[in-house]
């Protein structure tokens, strides 16, 4: 099926790959020069979307970062499939080590991490594509679809009263390109103890503060002194007041929200997002404080 992928023929090992939320399949692709990619695949009715996704990867590829970087786009299986072939990051699975490591490292890598952030959001956004609308109405749709569903967890009032509350607060910064989903999860620790980016697949232009709720999400289970670490380094170690005025609004929608979008994922993802809603819940006091108890200035370093 791979047959119409220039290149195909020096691919001597092909493994697919099972992990990961996107609905693009995945392979780990090791041609015969020792060369290893990564092969992600999609339905035809994809194509306009997966080119776009593509040149995006090749405009964060001109970045000085590890990151799996653009190779070649085009249909393939007789245009019934889009192929995109990028390079493959070596490493370890970033949410897989972090626990292992000491701490004072763990805070190291989340530096790394806020600094290849900042290098993500500082790439010039063209006039024409500076966005003419907010997502303001898009999350209060989303609030309302949380709200009206079956899925709701006891004591979310004073959520839901905090967001309807406060969610006319959020984008009041100049739009940048988002990686979407940057979080250890999507990090590689490669073999010299660089962090290397992976799966550009959710990447939008919005709200630079919207990209750190994953933080709060998927890193403070992992390594709460990598998230310090990522924005201490993010924000040269002056986090402005404003910037947790808006995070604990986006962690809110998020935490809510996320129970909804699980739902045709079955009911054990649907647990695992009430699980984390609860959580952030109690890291923000029921959102009566803006900065979570897991937030301590630095002493790692």
């Amino acid at each position: 099926m791979f047959e119409d992928i220039k290149g195909h023929e020096t691919w001597q090992r092909i493994k697919k790959i099972e992990r990961g939320w996107s609905r693009d399949t995945k392979y780990y692709i090791e041609t015969i020069n020792g060369e290893k990619l990564l092969l992600r695949t999609s339905a035809k009715e994809a194509f306009d979307k997966k080119k776009k996704e593509f040149e995006m990867i090749a405009k964060f590829s001109k970045l000085d970062i590890h990151m799996s970087k653009a190779l070649d786009f085009g249909w393939f299986n007789n245009h019934q499939e889009v192929y995109m072939l990028l390079t493959w990051v070596e490493g370890q699975d970033l949410d897989d080590v972090l626990p292992k490591l000491d701490i004072s490292k763990q805070y190291a890598l989340g530096r790394q991490a806020g600094a290849i952030l900042k290098a993500i959001h500082s790439i010039p956004l063209p006039d024409d594509e500076i966005p003419q609308t907010t997502k303001i109405p898009k999350k209060k749709k989303q609030i309302e679809l949380y709200e009206t569903s079956q899925l709701r967890i006891d004591g979310d009032e004073i959520a839901l009263k905090f967001l309807k509350d406060h969610i006319d607060q959020i984008w009041t910064k100049p739009p940048v390109y988002l990686h979407g989903d940057f979080h250890p999860g999507n990090l590689i620790l490669t073999p010299d103890q660089n962090i290397g980016v992976i799966d550009f697949n959710r990447w939008e232009i919005g709200d630079p503060y919207e990209e750190f709720y994953k933080l709060e999400s998927f890193g403070t289970k992992v390594s709460i002194p990598f998230c310090i670490g990522q924005i201490e380094a993010y924000f040269n170690d002056h986090i402005p007041n404003d910037f947790w005025e808006i995070f604990v609004i986006y962690c809110a929608h998020s935490a809510l929200y996320s129970i909804k979008w699980a739902e045709p994922f079955g009911i054990d993802e649907v647990h695992v997002m009430m699980d984390i809603c609860r959580k952030t819940m109690i890291h923000f006091d029921n959102f009566r404080q803006s900065i979570p108890s897991w937030y301590q200035q630095s002493s790692f370093k």
